[in-house]
Parts: structure tokens; C-alpha cells; sequence
């Protein structure tokens, strides 16, 4: 019998990037060693290049990926030579690999250059998967905290099936990789050509390795990708996911008279969603009574201009399946508007061209302004032309008894000559609340030079005061606002301890919406100057000076008055609150990030100097920090500690307005890679200050509502504590077993009074029924 042919080799360095992979009729038993015969026929993709730190260069370590197929699954082995320094590897959980080595493979199953699903592993075989959809959206950034980001982040909230086990070996880790054809979307056509990007992440140095050769002067990474030629003949027979759920939960608090503690446990939920793929790249999803029991609860966020409101991520299975199809611009679809639906559906895929998702859902009564079940259709089409060009349209509907609420928008992307992008949208909302009707506009334009070294934006967007969208997300309506931004990257050579530093300047200004349609005067200015340099061995380091003006907003302060003393100093009155036209701040921002280390990685963020206190409008010495620290004492033990502190003080007496300072800590023991205890605790200390017009008269603050009272100071301790006990062995099929509770300390941080006021149970039980 003749020697099967030696294996073919695509060497990325050297642009060998369209792979003709083998077509074998074998099933692959995942088992993380390489010795099935069809590995020796695979094709070879190796000769990875380095894209972070900088571009162009070889990548110091070997790697090589074998890649084959067969009629229901495309199977990647991965070999990654570690010669430098010791392999980081957990057993992590799903999406939780980022202080490992991994390596992520992004498909480009319809080869458009613009979105790829994310299948990444850690030296173990732990999963990471989600989205990468290029929409301009995210890129750069400059000053204030942060590093200016060449190329837009993953979605990882999405969990697709797939298999995969890897081990470490005496040369580095080995892992065996497959990737169901029922897991992807991909066009109807006899013969498929896929774009491929492999990345690989080496913790000892902080590089960041490509198969395909990516210069970081381009407004894509995706359509530097390689390919995947010629496959043929895939098979992915009946796509009909079920997963039924059962969630079952009581809740406790004290009893209405003595110390007696009493449960109340509420009616089993039965629910469930199904997932039907329609045909290749057309999915129907429906979901009736979803659960979202196992959900982590949100991190505090730390609010730095309260006429901005916080958008929190989506994390509920059901409205992750295909989310990349729902983005728009300004974010005028946020399915948590979305609370609690009775029913959903929604229906999404490309077809020549054309992006297509539709989402309907039947949200719970209780969310109603008209008592009634408000109704969700939400309509998001894109077609692509060009290389990485797009024009979009959106068309949000919600419908609540008498009321409704309706979102227009027409949005566009142009790339050309490889580094420069356009963005612009229009989007117009039409309202009625209450049997009072109104529409208003917004609009948004972005330009951007995406260049190795010198990269520009400038912006401009505004939303109308009557703008309301209740399908979307708006963190402040009544605006105008523009900002342009230049940094530019200087790097070190090659091996140098400094391997790159960028200086970087911002000017930003806000109108009111009428004075920016008419050329007024602005409301806040800011200049923001910022340097971001990187060390060898991943330490990165941010510093900026932020020199800003806010003017007063009157809308901030409807329903607060000062408290006067008549004439002769007999009785009280109340006198609207004007505050002073400007408030000029003073500030300085460093972030340190340390490399991540084998078992430890930290980040520290902090902002200082003259500020806002918005409370009382008027200066304050403002102190504003996060601490993160990850430390892995095994392979099995992770601890996550945050802790996070705002503090304002008075600059006239140095009292103290307001501090906010939240601890959480987050530990988790992982026994298998299905299996996992998690404990979470965090504690929220609140103390606010009795207000005063602290700029001008020094007399109380009121507020004014119903009646006028002064405003009262505020101290708040709460201790929230979270257990869970998880079993997925795949996505969508679960076990949870968890237990809260809620306390409050009289003192902050003395835990010698904790009082339970809540706690609760909950059980879900969920199993996916693959077909």
C-alpha cells in the first residue's frame, strides 16, 4: 500500500493564507491526544506572526494548528510550543480563560470580512465562544483611562456546543478541537470558502500571535484574515435544540411580629426555549417563560455624572443567540428593556448579502405604563457591499395598551483605503405616553484614521429632548456633543523594555440640544491629555490631566430650594436653587495594569483632584478608585477582589458630601470542568451628607416634592451574600442550586450587628435535547 501524501503546510508569514483542508469520512473521539491517522494527513497552518505589542514580526513562539473535516464537523488540533517560560493553564470556567495561554479561532463562515464566531481554548481544553462583529463602534479611545484599542473586543455572553480537551506536554500543551456543522450558520452554497483567523495569547510575555499576517493601520482585523477553500459536501441534518426548565424558589424574611424568621416558596415555573435551524444560515428561536436564575448578579458601576444613565451588558441566554445581528449604533436596541417576557421569538440569519434578525416578546404586566403586556417588535436588517461597507436600517415597535413607542434609524459604515472609516446614522422616535404624542430626532456622524501609529477620530451626535426609545438605550437625551481625539504610537525595538508609548489629546464639548442646532454657547468643556505606555512582559500604564468645565443644569435641580429667613430674621422661607453658571475642575487619572502572572494579576484605576459635587453643585476634592486583584493559588482555586471608592469633600471646609465604598469578593472552586461552587459577597457602604448651598448662601438644601423637607443624611450598609453550586456539562444544560441573603450593619464594615432581612433559595433544572 503507497504512503498517504505528506500533509500540505500553510505558512502564514510567508502568505500562504487559503488552506485546501482534507475531507475525511471519520467521527473524531475528543480525547486531547493527536493520534488518530487523520491528524497526519491534516493540513498545517503555521509561521505565526506577532500583532500585539507591535505588528509585523515573528512570533517567538511555535505553533502549529492542524485542521480536517468530515460531513458533520470541522476539527482543529492545536500543538503550541512553549520554550520561554512556564505554560499558564486552569481549570477555569467557560469564557474565564484570560489569565491562561489560549488559543481563539475566529470562522467566518459566510467570508464577509466583517463578523466571525470566536472558539477559543485554554492548554486544558476550557472553552471560551462568542462573537466578533466589526461595526466601528468600539474602536479607539484616548485620554482618561484608557489605552486606545486597536481592534474591537469579542462578545463572549453567547455559548455555542462544541468539543474540545487539551494537556500540557513536555514541549508546551496539545489540544484537540471540534466544532459540530449543527453549532454554524454558513450560506447555502455547494462549495464554501470560510475566513480564518487563529490567535494565540502567551501570558509569560503578554504577546498576542496571528496565523494571518494583521497590520494594526486598518480599520478591520477580520478582512486580513486567511481562508478555508473549498469545503464540500457538510452536513448538518435536523437543527432542532429543546431545553425545558424547571426553576423552583422560596423566599424568607422576618415574620410580622417577634424574631420568628418565615418562608413563602412559589409555584414550580416550567418553561423552556427551542432553537430551529430553518435552513443553513436561517434560525428560529422561542422562548416561553424564560428563566434567568442564573444570572450573576451586576457589578456596581460607579456613576461619574448622574445626567447619565448606566447601560448594564445583556447576559440572558435567550437574547444572546445571535446578538450580533441585533447592533446598532448608539445602542437604539437594548434588549434588557426587555424585562421578564412571557413569550418570545425571534428569527435571524444572512441571506445574499443581508443580515436579517427579527425579535418579538410579550413582556410581564407588571412592566406596563398602561396596565396592560407590553408588546416588543423589533426589526434590525444590514447589507454589506464593498470590502467592509454596510448600510443598516432598524424599526423598533413597542405597543402598551393605549400607549406605544416607535424607533426609525437608517445607519451606515464606509471604509476605504484600508485605515479610514465613516459612521453615520439618523434615527427619528415617535412616542405616545398618557395620550401625549411626540417625535423627535437624533443623529450621530464618526470619522476615523485607524493608522499604525497616528490615529484621529472625530465625532459628532445629538438627541432631542422629546428623543424617547423604549426598546433602546440612551444615556442622556437633550444633547448635543462633539469630540476629536488624536494619539499617536511611538514603539520600542524590538525586545526593548519599553515597547511602546503613545501620547494622546482630546477636546470634547456637550451643548443643550437648542444651543447646539443653533450654534450656542457650550454647556461642558473638556481637555484631555493622556499617555499610555507598554513594558515588557504585559505592564501597561495609563496616565492622563483632565481640564474640564460643566455648566449648571437646571434639570438637575427642579425640585431642590434653599431655606431663608424672612426680613427681621421672624420665620422661614424657601428660595428657588440657581447654582453657579460654571464649575472648572482639575484632574488626574492613572491606571496600572500588572502582567498576568501564573497565579496573580492586579489593576489599579483612580481619578484625583477638583471636581463635580453634583449634589450640591458647587467644587469638590474628588477621590475615585478600583482595585482589582485575580489570584489562583491552583489549578482548581480562583479569588476575584474588587474594590471600588468614590469620595467627594467639600473644598470650603473639607466635609465630607458623600463616599461610596463597595468591597466584593468573588471565590470560586473548580472540581471538574462542568462542576463548580461559587461564593460571592459584597458589601455597599453608603454615607451622604444633609445638603447645602455650598458655593454661594451656605443655607440648607430642601427638597421639594409633595412638600418641601430638608434633605436628610443617608448612611446605608448592606451585605449581600450569594452561593451557587453549578453543573454544565454543555450550554443549556444545567443544574443550579443556590442560596442569598441580604443584610444590613448598622455600623459600616463592623459586622458585629449584621441583620438578615431577605434571603432566598432557588433550584433550575434545564437539559438540552440536541435532534
Amino acid at each position: 500500500m503507497p504512503a498517504p501524501p505528506p500533509p500540505k503546510v500553510y505558512h502564514g508569514r510567508r502568505h500562504q493564507l487559503e488552506a485546501s483542508i482534507p475531507r475525511f469520512n471519520a467521527d473524531l473521539t475528543v480525547d486531547g491526544v493527536l493520534d488518530e491517522p487523520e491528524w497526519k494527513q491534516a493540513a498545517v497552518l503555521t509561521g505565526f506572526s506577532q500583532y500585539s505589542p507591535a505588528d509585523g514580526i515573528a512570533a517567538e513562539d511555535s505553533i502549529e494548528v492542524l485542521v480536517w473535516y468530515s460531513a458533520t464537523a470541522i476539527n482543529f488540533g492545536v500543538r503550541a510550543f512553549e520554550a520561554h517560560g512556564a505554560v499558564h493553564s486552569t481549570l477555569a470556567t467557560r469564557d474565564k480563560i484570560d489569565s491562561d495561554d489560549y488559543v481563539q479561532l475566529l470562522l467566518g463562515t459566510f467570508n464577509d470580512g466583517r463578523q466571525a464566531m470566536l472558539f477559543g481554548v485554554n492548554p486544558l481544553g476550557v472553552q471560551q465562544d462568542g462573537i466578533i462583529t466589526e461595526t466601528g463602534i468600539l474602536r479607539g479611545g484616548s485620554g482618561f483611562g484608557s489605552a486606545g484599542g486597536v481592534r474591537e473586543a469579542p462578545d463572549l455572553n453567547p455559548d455555542f456546543v462544541f468539543y474540545s480537551k487539551g494537556r500540557l506536554t513536555e514541549y508546551g500543551y496539545e489540544v484537540e478541537i471540534s466544532i459540530p456543522f449543527k453549532t454554524l450558520r454558513f450560506p447555502r452554497s455547494a462549495e464554501q470558502n470560510w475566513g480564518l483567523q487563529i490567535i494565540r495569547k502567551v501570558q509569560h510575555n503578554g504577546h498576542e500571535e496571528v496565523w494571518a499576517p494583521t497590520n494594526r493601520a486598518a480599520a478591520s482585523f477580520l478582512t486580513q484574515s486567511g481562508r478555508l477553500m473549498g469545503l464540500t459536501d457538510m452536513h448538518r441534518g435536523l437543527v432542532v435544540d429543546l431545553t425545558p426548565e424547571l426553576v423552583e424558589q422560596a423566599t424568607g424574611a422576618p415574620a410580622a411580629t417577634g424574631s420568628a424568621w418565615k418562608y413563602s416558596a412559589a409555584q414550580p415555573s416550567v418553561g423552556g426555549n427551542v432553537r430551529w435551524g430553518i435552513t443553513q444560515n436561517l434560525t428560529l428561536n422561542g422562548t416561553v417563560k424564560p428563566d434567568f436564575s442564573q444570572v450573576e448578579a451586576d457589578v456596581v458601576q460607579l456613576s461619574y455624572d448622574p445626567r447619565r444613565a448606566i447601560a448594564y451588558p445583556e447576559k440572558r441566554p435567550f437574547f444572546l443567540e445571535g446578538t450580533e445581528q441585533f447592533n446598532v449604533p448608539n445602542t437604539l436596541i437594548y434588549s434588557r428593556d426587555i424585562v421578564q417576557p412571557d413569550a418570545a421569538a425571534k428569527l435571524t440569519g444572512k441571506m445574499a448579502g443581508t443580515n436579517i434578525a427579527f425579535l418579538s416578546a410579550l413582556d410581564g404586566r407588571a412592566y406596563s405604563l398602561d396596565h396592560a403586556q407590553p408588546l416588543f417588535n423589533i426589526l434590525r436588517t444590514q447589507h454589506d457591499f464593498g470590502a467592509s461597507s454596510r448600510l443598516g436600517v432598524a424599526y423598533t415597535d413597542v405597543e402598551d395598551g393605549g400607549d406605544f413607542n416607535r424607533v426609525a434609524d437608517i445607519d451606515t459604515r464606509l471604509v476605504w483605503k484600508k485605515i479610514y472609516s465613516v459612521q453615520a446614522q439618523f434615527a427619528e422616535s415617535f412616542d405616545r405616553t398618557a395620550g401625549t404624542s411626540t417625535n423627535a430626532p437624533m443623529w450621530y456622524a464618526r470619522i476615523d484614521r485607524a493608522g499604525r501609529a497616528l490615529q484621529l477620530r472625530f465625532l459628532t451626535n445629538a438627541v432631542a429632548d422629546d428623543f424617547v426609545t423604549r426598546s433602546g438605550f440612551v444615556a442622556r437625551a437633550g444633547i448635543g456633543h462633539m469630540n476629536g481625539s488624536a494619539r499617536y504610537v511611538f514603539f520600542g525595538e524590538h525586545g526593548s523594555l519599553l515597547e511602546s508609548v503613545a501620547p494622546d489629546v482630546s477636546l470634547d464639548g456637550t451643548w443643550t440640544y437648542d444651543k447646539f442646532v443653533r450654534a450656542g454657547d457650550v454647556q461642558d468643556l473638556k481637555w484631555h491629555f493622556g499617555l499610555t505606555g507598554a513594558l515588557r512582559g504585559g505592564w501597561q500604564l495609563n496616565a492622563a490631566l483632565l481640564v474640564e468645565t460643566f455648566g449648571y443644569d437646571s434639570t438637575l435641580y427642579t425640585t431642590y430650594r434653599i431655606e431663608e429667613r424672612h426680613p427681621g430674621g421672624v420665620g422661614l422661607d424657601t428660595v428657588r436653587f440657581t447654582g453657579t453658571p460654571h464649575l472648572p475642575n482639575f484632574d488626574y487619572s492613572l491606571n496600572l495594569s500588572t502582567p498576568i502572572l501564573k497565579y496573580a494579576d492586579a489593576n489599579l484605576s483612580v481619578i484625583w483632584g477638583k471636581d463635580d459635587n453634583f449634589y450640591e453643585w458647587s467644587g469638590a476634592n474628588v477621590d475615585i478608585g478600583t482595585f482589582t486583584l485575580n489570584v489562583r493559588p491552583t489549578e482548581q482555586f480562583r479569588i476575584n477582589f474588587i474594590y471600588k471608592e468614590s469620595r467627594y469633600l467639600r473644598r470650603t471646609d473639607g466635609s465630607t458630601v458623600d463616599v461610596l465604598r463597595v468591597p466584593r469578593l468573588k471565590v470560586e472552586y473548580q472540581l471538574t470542568r462542568s462542576i463548580y461552587v461559587r461564593y460571592v459577597g459584597q458589601y455597599t457602604a453608603l454615607q451622604t451628607d444633609s445638603l447645602r448651598d455650598d458655593s454661594r448662601t451656605n443655607a440648607p438644601i430642601l427638597i421639594c416634592t409633595a412638600t418641601c423637607a430638608r434633605s436628610a443624611a443617608v448612611n446605608s450598609n448592606t451585605f449581600r451574600n450569594d452561593l451557587l453550586f453549578s453543573y454544565q456539562p454543555v450550554p443549556g444544560t444545567v443544574v443550579f442550586l443556590g442560596y442569598g441573603a441580604t443584610q444590613l450593619d448598622q455600623d459600616p464594615f463592623s459586622f458585629r450587628a449584621l441583620q438578615r432581612t431577605t434571603d432566598g433559595f432557588f433550584v433550575k433544572l434545564s437539559y438540552l435535547f440536541r435532534l
